[in-house]
């Protein structure tokens, strides 16, 4: 059994909702910036792949599907969704994204339960940041399940430094720094960034998250690790 990596309910308490305004900047702080770094990779691969439909998941602020955009043009047969739990993140998203593309659309979804998504509809699914805070094993249940025969799974998410101790210190100084920077950005709204940590500190490492997709029926896995390995990229397959 896949364990729930962060115990968190969106349904139940939309804490990302309310740091919705705030939430670009938090990820600013907590990664020095990087974020952007991993993002615009993550784009990359997403706009230099082939598909029909690109779904992505736990969208947030829209800022993957808006990087996709800049880097590629959507051609008239392609179809782009942008989704997200929260609706207050959702509409930040659409003031961020172009209102002129009518390829894309943007929709609230729940990574775990998608039923707004159909069967083997999706020729690329991805996910950034958001793995960590939902149950894991029912969201990509879900993403292999919307996915077509060869459709492709990219996954951006908290992994670990292959130093041990570094790994270590990497852990002791965001359970030191986090939460002094969330309480301040975040006004003093401690559960803002209290899944956040949590799902840090207990996500899976990328080999063990790679024999986890194998688990559940993905093929030809392969992963990069990030910054010395705070985050990695998972690529897999739905098989044909």
């Amino acid at each position: 059994m896949l364990e729930n990596a962060a115990g968190f309910e969106t349904t139940e308490d939309d804490v990302f909702g309310r740091i919705a305004s705030k939430y670009d900047l938090l990820c600013d702080l907590f990664s020095f910036g990087l974020h952007r770094v991993w993002k615009s990779r993550v784009a990359t691969i997403i706009a230099t792949s082939e598909w029909n439909t690109f779904l992505d998941v736990a969208s947030g602020t829209g800022d993957i599907v808006l990087r996709v955009l800049q880097k590629s043009c959507v051609q008239p047969h392609q179809k782009v969704i942008a989704s997200d739990i929260s609706e207050k993140m959702l509409a930040i998203a659409k003031t961020r994204l172009p209102n002129n593309i009518p390829e894309l659309e943007i929709k609230k979804i729940d990574a775990c339960v998608m039923h707004q998504i159909a069967n083997s509809s999706v020729g690329l699914y991805s996910m950034s940041l958001g793995l960590k805070i939902c149950d894991r094993k029912l969201a990509l249940l879900e993403a292999y399940r919307v996915l077509k025969p060869e459709g492709k799974l990219v996954l951006l998410e908290a992994s670990n430094i292959p130093v041990n101790f570094i790994h270590k210190a990497y852990l002791l100084y965001m359970s030191l720094v986090m939460p002094v920077i969330g309480w301040l950005a975040t006004s003093g709204d401690a559960s803002a960034y209290k899944y956040l940590l949590q799902g840090v500190q207990s996500f899976p490492d990328a080999e063990s998250l790679a024999k986890e997709l194998a688990q559940l029926g993905f093929k030809n896995i392969s992963f990069q690790r990030l910054s010395f390995g705070v985050v990695a990229i998972h690529i897999a397959f739905k098989p044909a």
